[in-house]
């Protein structure tokens, strides 16, 4: 249960990160933005546990947490890049 709370709060902040490095109009504002880093959190976490990185799982992790942190920031940005493909909005916002 605590695994699912940190990737639901790693994953706001990744959107929110990735919406800075990324701007632009993106129809609905910070749900899309946390939803997409929700899923871009999982998705990078993923990939760092196929590259066999530490990821977090609990709030004594601390490496692993920015690690974590990382994947799911750069994981949002695909998420994003990928959402922004598909509705046809421009990467560069």
């Amino acid at each position: 249960m605590i695994s699912l709370i940190i990737w639901i709060i790693l994953g706001f902040l990744a959107g929110f990160v990735a919406k800075a490095v990324m701007p632009g109009p993106d129809s609905g504002g910070f749900i899309l933005t946390t939803i997409l880093g929700i899923v871009g959190a999982v998705v990078g976490g993923y990939i760092g546990v196929l590259l066999g990185f530490p990821m977090a799982s609990s709030f004594d992790n601390i490496g692993g947490s920015l690690v974590s942190f990382i994947f799911s920031v750069i994981g949002a940005i695909a998420v994003l890049a990928i959402y922004r493909l598909i509705t046809g909005r421009s990467l560069r916002g």
